[in-house]
């Protein structure tokens, strides 16, 4: 059977787009006349992590130069790329995430939203530790590092984000203004009392800021390491195989 390489979306954290994904293994032909189901398997060519799984059912015509082919499935699941920061964020909500990530690109406006709610609702205390990560890397004062650590102790989602609504810094903040306080205004409508149109924009609205949320702080972890490596880079490269400073002593330039 034929097997083009196709253009598929990657989400590990080497790719992160669309790449060029080929065919891996094998498939008999079909015989002539008759229906089989197959499985044709494709690989990432770049990063040769992720892989995509199609179930077709094939016939093939007598002559044995052409066919029907019809796709029964496909795993993972078809359904908008998911930036692999958000992957990372959500953790082992994962699966609920993709699930309301499938609900909310056909329209189902209160299986989106209610999807979205568990994973928040699951998720908060983590969302809130990694926050933290960013806020200790920036050596803000340690009085905000314990706001921050007393509401990821409480058992309430409402306590904790008004605990926290003044204490993320400014790297943080979607369009200035705290997420965890959007998320939890957006949790707040109830899910029975609105329409599906109305659930669909909360459940598009509670994605955005959670994916915002996710590249803001991969951003800011990402930015601190890459100083923290220059400057290591920097004071290595002007010490001596001693470890002294060139220019100093013996090991000084022109001695």
């Amino acid at each position: 059977m034929a097997a083009p390489d196709i253009q598929l979306h990657c989400d590990s954290d080497t790719c992160g787009g669309k790449r060029i994904f080929e065919a891996v293994g094998g498939s008999n032909p079909p015989p002539e006349n008759k229906w089989k189901r197959v499985f044709m398997e494709y690989q990432c060519r770049n990063c040769q992590q992720r892989r995509k799984i199609f179930a077709l059912t094939t016939f093939k015509d007598q002559s044995g130069l052409s066919g029907m082919a019809y796709k029964i499935g496909e795993l993972p699941p078809f359904g908008p790329p998911v930036p692999s920061r958000v992957i990372a964020l959500v953790g082992p909500n994962r699966e609920l995430f993709l699930r309301g990530r499938r609900a909310e690109s056909q329209g189902f406006g209160i299986g989106a939203f209610a999807y979205y709610r568990r994973v928040v609702e699951n998720n908060w205390q983590h969302l809130i530790g990694e926050i933290i990560q960013v806020v200790e890397r920036i050596s803000a004062q340690k009085t905000v590092v314990d706001t921050l650590k007393k509401a990821q102790a409480e058992t309430q989602f409402t306590k904790a984000v008004d605990d926290v609504k003044d204490a993320l810094p400014d790297v943080l903040l979607v369009r200035g203004h705290n997420p965890l306080t959007l998320l939890h205004k957006a949790l707040s409508e109830g899910l029975h009392e609105e329409s599906e149109e109305r659930c669909l924009e909360l459940a598009g609205s509670i994605r955005v800021v959670l994916t915002e949320l996710a590249e803001r702080i991969g951003e800011a972890l990402k930015d601190e390491k890459e100083l923290r490596d220059a400057v290591s880079r920097l004071l290595t490269r002007h010490q001596g195989p001693e470890g002294k400073q060139a220019g100093s002593g013996d090991t000084a330039l022109g001695q």
